[in-house]
């Protein structure tokens, strides 16, 4: 069957943060300049806001510039933050607020919002094809489509009804070529395209390793004389005593919390769970006294790009940008990226603008002048005065991390003179299972902690079965010849869905299973698997978690 081609200005992957205020931005500069601009833009997810998964405290920011009038046009804003708590966790049953005065002051959120950046999306998205950007829901960026001289020019989707072996079923649809002057990557954390970009062109050549965490959210609904609208409450130390991370819980609208544990994945013991973690953590005080009688309303998962300034790419290349977290753009020192993934979105529309608009524009252009743009922009500002923060929690800990970072947050402002550096990429930190303690982990109580599936469950996680699997292993012997001996098999433990298991045969020898309809889109295994064997690809569009109000 003959592939569909379309032809676009600007094709952008990803109907997140970062890529719809790309196409937004790009519609107002060409309504503007009395012109008019091509846009597409694709999601993988059933829906827009399917796949959205954030905190989340936003920071308003880079959206007063995208819409000054953001409010009147009824924005979904969830409610103003009203008072910040921090504390460390001593144990499990003991605790320390900390005073403001000697915390970081990015993480004071005076003016932010405690919302649901699922449902931003969806307004965003909603404005978006109000100006004529055309937004195509269950379509994923398959491939690459590369012009003859080696600049990209476009994407190809991913082909509808192909079996599991390959074969092509009833109702089969080959990928669309949506051809395009200039591609914009927003596909977030670890997206494959990214991947594949930042190898070919060299885009992270004498950078610092790119940095990660797994991020867990739950929304509860509590009850009323347990809520307090309005409240943040942030948290380090316990359960991570030896591996860093923190944990958030955000009192929003209508008498829910929003609450997580955030795991950084340099951690060394293959025996940990961050997904048990997050279960521990629910029984301690700060959390249990809140969600006592509440009802859980939904979970996921997500893998979080946290390298921040020094792990950052070059974003562009001929034919196209990153931007958002798949170029990384998180400031992990406020634990927010949706306010710097727009403005990522809004400086690469700018770019994309000038080169559209120049005489010399032609196919495989490199829209150089983001370079500028971004550093001359608040987002560089920010992004550089963080730049140590994550580096010195993993150097330090997250005690000696943290007053590191009061000091160079609120004394110095960011601006200290040296850099600190963190080379070692996060899945050759684990040791192996010999050197480090087993962890036994409680069994869930079915109150306030639970286990994997029943959590994938309230995911609304769904894949075609009879489809390729989205989970690639580049030498299917590796999990059990090499990583089940040296490191128990971690996989079994860092997915935060059962994705992958090690089952017994009949014949007594062991196998590595993957239950690739769990699979809720985190991408933790693309990164943290020790061998570096496990390639994640988008799967059947329409696939992966369908999460309403995350």
């Amino acid at each position: 069957m003959e592939r569909e081609v379309m032809e676009f200005d600007v094709v952008v992957v990803g109907a997140g943060p970062s890529g719809l205020s790309t196409a937004i931005k790009l519609k107002q500069l060409a309504a503007e300049n009395d012109t008019d601009i091509n846009v597409c833009v694709l999601e993988k997810g059933s829906e827009v806001g399917a796949h959205i998964l954030s905190g989340a405290v936003f920071e308003p920011r880079a959206l007063k510039e995208l819409f000054p009038d953001y409010k009147e046009k009824g924005a979904p804003l969830g409610v103003e933050v009203k008072e910040d708590h921090i504390y460390l966790l001593k144990s499990e049953s003991s605790s320390t607020k900390l005073p403001n005065a000697i915390t970081p002051k990015t993480m004071h959120n005076n003016g932010n919002y405690i919302l649901s950046m699922a449902n931003m999306c969806r307004w965003l998205s909603e404005q978006a094809e109000g100006m004529g950007i055309e937004i195509y829901p269950g379509f994923t960026g398959s491939e690459i489509h590369y012009e003859e001289d080696g600049s990209v020019g476009g994407i190809i989707t991913g082909s509808l009804g192909v079996g599991e072996d390959g074969t092509e079923k009833d109702g089969y649809v080959p990928g669309m070529l949506l051809k395009a002057k200039y591609t914009v990557f927003a596909e977030g954390c670890r997206g494959h395209l990214g991947k594949s970009l930042i190898k070919k062109f060299a885009l992270d050549e004498g950078k610092q390793a790119q940095h990660y965490a797994i991020g867990f959210k739950e929304v509860w609904d509590i009850h009323a004389e347990q809520h307090q609208e309005g409240l943040v409450v942030h948290t380090a130390g316990w359960p991570l005593d030896k591996a860093t991370g923190g944990s958030y819980l955000y009192h929003g609208e209508n008498n829910q919390v929003y609450l997580g544990l955030i795991v950084d994945l340099n951690y060394a013991n293959p025996h940990l769970s961050p997904f048990d973690e997050f279960q521990r953590l629910k029984h301690h005080p700060i959390f249990a006294e809140t969600l006592k009688g509440g009802t859980r309303v939904t979970y996921g998962a997500r893998a979080i790009t946290k390298g921040g300034f020094q792990s950052l790419p070059k974003m562009t290349f001929p034919g196209g940008l990153l931007v958002g977290c798949n170029a990384g753009t998180l400031n992990f020192s406020k634990i927010k990226g949706n306010h710097t993934a727009m403005k990522s979105g809004m400086l690469a529309a700018e770019a994309l603008f000038t080169c559209l608009q120049s005489d010399e524009n032609k196919q495989g252009t490199e829209p150089e002048s983001y370079t500028e743009l971004f550093k001359n922009s608040w987002l560089y500002d920010e992004l550089y005065r963080s730049r140590n923060f994550g580096a010195a929690i993993h150097k330090f800990g997250n005690f000696f991390g943290g007053a590191y970072n009061t000091l160079d947050q609120n004394i110095f402002g960011g601006k200290l003179l040296f850099s600190l550096t963190d080379k070692t990429p996060d899945y050759a930190t684990l040791k192996t299972a010999d050197e480090m303690p087993k962890i036994d982990y409680p069994k869930p109580d079915g109150v306030l902690s639970f286990d994997k599936l029943s959590s994938v469950y309230l995911s609304n996680t769904n894949h075609e079965e009879d489809q390729p699997c989205h989970l690639k292993l580049l030498d299917p012997s590796i999990p059990i010849s090499v990583n089940l001996p040296k490191y128990n098999e971690p996989a079994q433990r860092y997915c935060p869905a059962g994705v992958y298991e090690v089952v017994e045969t009949d014949e007594g020898d062991k196998r590595f299973q993957i239950n690739a309809q769990n699979c809720v889109h985190c991408k933790t295994c693309d990164i943290k698997d020790p061998s570096q064997n496990i390639q994640w690809v988008v799967p059947e569009g329409g696939g992966g978690p369908n999460y309403p109000n995350m």
